[in-house]
């Protein structure tokens, strides 16, 4: 996958809770770092529910931002 060539996304770093009222909180390493709420909460429930692992761990850093550019170390 060229998203992730150097597999930094294969220990799981990233992961997701639902809560009770819609929101959906995505942690990276355990701390949360971004929480979705309303349609963007629905769309990443119903995109994540059909995924493997990794193509998983690929959307979870996409939402959160913290996904590599290229040019980080």
């Amino acid at each position: 996958m060229p998203e992730d060539a150097r597999g930094e996304l294969l220990d799981g770093r990233f992961d997701y809770w639902a809560l009770k009222d819609g929101r959906v909180i995505v942690s990276h390493y355990g701390r949360p770092v971004t929480t979705l709420a309303g349609k963007d909460a629905e769309r990443f429930i119903k995109r994540v529910n059909g995924l493997e692992d990794h193509a998983a761990q690929l959307l979870m850093a996409r939402v959160t931002g913290n996904f590599k550019r290229g040019n980080e170390r």
